[in-house]
């Protein structure tokens, strides 16, 4: 009688090489999936720190900006006061709405 089949040697040990060889390398890509989002993590945090140092300059000129614009006097840049006070009334007056 005569086999049809391909002859294929299955032996435990080849199936096992095999196994921890598939298993490193899908260790050494989480590896490299981990090492990259901790760089990224660090890339971000580093931004957040320098956003958080451009806001507080920016923040600083406004606080100065406003100082100054307290502190002016306004009589002697040429204004004066005002004669009447008008107010606006809360509803609106027009037919638009």
């Amino acid at each position: 009688m005569h086999n049809t089949y391909p002859n294929f040697r299955f032996s435990l040990v080849s199936a096992c090489f095999g196994t921890v060889v598939i298993l490193v390398v899908v260790y050494i890509a989480l590896i490299a999936v981990v090492m990259s989002y901790a760089v990224l993590t660090v890339e971000f945090s580093q931004s957040v720190k320098n956003d958080e140092a451009s806001v507080a300059t920016l923040e600083g000129q406004y606080l100065a900006n406003v100082a100054q614009i307290e502190s002016l006097d306004y009589r002697t840049a040429g204004y004066v006061a005002p004669v009447a006070k008008i107010f606006v009334p809360a509803t609106s007056v027009t037919a638009l709405r």
